[in-house]
C-alpha cells in the first residue's frame, strides 16, 4: 500500500486531479469533506465554532455560515490560529482512522487530499507529495469566478497560504494545471503509472 499526499493552492485544480485519481481506482481521503462532516450541527467542530464565535456565524436554519467564518479567519490571524489548533487534531484523527480502514481492506493506493498538507505537517504521513499548481494570475481569476470574490479578496485568500515556490521546493512531484484539462490529465496519467507500476521510489 502506498500513501500519496495531494495538495495545491486555493483554486489550483487539486479537486479535479483528486476526482480523476478516484476514477482510476485510488482511495481518496478528502480532508475538506471530513471537515465538512465535522461541521454538521451537533458534531464536535460545529459545537466548538459555535461556542467560540457565538450565534453570529449561524445561518437561519442553524447551519454554520462558512463565508462569515472565512471572513473572520482571513481578517484576524489569531482567529486563524485558533481554528487550526481546534480543527486540525479532529480532522487528523479521522484521517488516521480512514487510513487504518483502507489498510485493513488492503487498498493499494491511498491519496490524502489536503489543501494545507504542508502547513498542517501532515505531509509526513505520505510517502510522496504531489503538488497541483497554477500560475497565480490564473488562480486568482478562477477563484473570482468560482466564489464570486472581488480581486482584492481573491488575492488575500491566495496570499494567506504558503507561497507557491515554497510548496514546489517541498513537493516530490508537480502537476501544472495552468493549461488545458487534457494537458493536466496527461501529467496525472504519467504519475499514476509511476505510483502503480514502477512503485514509489
Amino acid at each position: 500500500m502506498k500513501i500519496i499526499g495531494l495538495t495545491g493552492g486555493i483554486a489550483s485544480g487539486k479537486s479535479t486531479v483528486s476526482a480523476y485519481l478516484q476514477e482510476k481506482g485510488a482511495s481518496i481521503i478528502d480532508a475538506d469533506a471530513i471537515a465538512h462532516e465535522l461541521l454538521a450541527p451537533g458534531k464536535p467542530l460545529y459545537e466548538a465554532y459555535r461556542q467560540h464565535f457565538g450565534d453570529k456565524i449561524l445561518l437561519s436554519e442553524g447551519q454554520l455560515d462558512r463565508r462569515a467564518i472565512g471572513k473572520l479567519v482571513f481578517s484576524d490571524p489569531a482567529e486563524r490560529e485558533w481554528i487550526d489548533a481546534t480543527a486540525h487534531p479532529l480532522i487528523q484523527h479521522e484521517i488516521c482512522q480512514r487510513v487504518r480502514q483502507y489498510q485493513a481492506e488492503k487498498k493499494s493506493l491511498i491519496v490524502l487530499d489536503v489543501p494545507l498538507l504542508f502547513e498542517s505537517g501532515w505531509d509526513k504521513m505520505a510517502e510522496k507529495v504531489c503538488l497541483v499548481y497554477a500560475e497565480e494570475k490564473i488562480q486568482q481569476e478562477r477563484l473570482m469566478k468560482r466564489n464570486g470574490y472581488g480581486r482584492e479578496e481573491a488575492a488575500a485568500r491566495i496570499a494567506a497560504q504558503m507561497p507557491l515556490e515554497e510548496k514546489k521546493k517541498r513537493a516530490d512531484c508537480l502537476i501544472d494545471n495552468s493549461g488545458s484539462l487534457p494537458s493536466t490529465l496527461r501529467q496525472v496519467n504519467r504519475l499514476w503509472k509511476e505510483w502503480t507500476h514502477d512503485g514509489v521510489s
